[in-house]
């Protein structure tokens, strides 16, 4: 059990650095166009493609920038191939620490993220229908979707961690795999 505790303690610490990092960089303007953003990313060097994957995956967590910002930077820095194995394994971590971090802190954590109003409405959507799954599986695989209060809102509902997982995992690929295409041949 205490070996359990420092783990746990460890990876908070890591959180919280790594939070205060880009939350930081955020705030000097590294993430206000693709090309300060590629700036950011390649000062890296080598670790460029971790601090990307690593950028979108608290993108997802923390809204500090657009995923397809991201996306963009990844395939014109890393190639459609690169691009893509960044972004996808970023975000789908985004994804499931916000699914996950909603179902520990429920309500007041998403009703503190976004507008109360919202989730009501998305709450009272789902009351009426039984597909809130499909209608997940067909927002992942669409652009211009709100995946990030989705994927908090899902951990809301009584989906449960490894069903939204696999939605995720096979709803992803597609638009992140066209955005990453798109961005390469730039």
């Amino acid at each position: 059990m205490k070996l359990k505790k420092i783990f746990t303690v460890l990876l908070l610490g890591i959180c919280l650095i790594v939070t205060a990092v880009l939350v930081k960089a955020y705030m000097d303007g590294e993430f206000n166009s693709p090309d300060s953003l590629r700036i950011y990313i390649k000062s890296y060097g080598i670790f460029g493609p971790v601090i990307l994957t690593v950028i979108q995956a608290a993108q997802v967590v923390l809204p500090i920038l657009p995923g397809f910002l991201g996306c963009a930077v990844g395939g014109v820095m890393f190639g459609w191939f690169g691009g893509f194995l960044c972004n996808y394994i970023g975000i789908s971590v985004g994804s499931i620490a916000a699914f996950m971090l909603a179902k520990k802190y429920g309500i007041k954590l998403v009703n503190g993220l976004f507008s109360e109003k919202r989730v009501k409405k998305y709450m009272r959507r789902i009351e009426r229908s039984k597909k809130y799954e499909v209608f997940l599986f067909i927002a992942m695989l669409l652009p211009l979707f709100p995946d990030d209060f989705l994927c908090y809102f899902s951990g809301l509902t009584g989906m449960r961690l490894k069903k939204f997982a696999v939605i995720i995992i096979l709803g992803k690929p597609l638009c992140i795999l066209a955005y990453s295409i798109a961005a390469a041949q730039i």
